[in-house]
């Protein structure tokens, strides 16, 4: 069973290529997306990583929480599920 991972605190310059490369020493990476901001293509500084395994993505999340990548210390957890909701009732 597949395994979302959440990936926030990211630098700026991170692609998914460098976070795919970090990931997948811990097992496989079936995708990897950084969220971009829609107007300026720019990255939002957080973005998730999918593993095929539960067991990588455990050991993925305790190894890598808190270690710096590209200059900045990375905050790794299971992510949330979506919700329909998300962020539309601020105003």
């Amino acid at each position: 069973m597949s395994v979302n991972i959440y990936a926030g605190n990211l630098s700026y310059d991170a692609t998914e290529e460098n976070l795919r490369e970090i990931f997948g020493q811990h097992g496989e990476v079936l995708s990897v997306k950084i969220v971009k901001d829609q107007y300026s293509g720019r990255s939002k500084g957080f973005g998730f990583v999918e593993m095929a395994d539960a067991n990588a993505a455990e050991s993925a999340i305790q190894s890598l929480d808190g270690t710096p990548v590209l200059g900045r210390n990375i905050k790794v957890n299971v992510a949330r599920p979506k919700t329909e909701n998300r962020g539309r009732d601020r105003y």
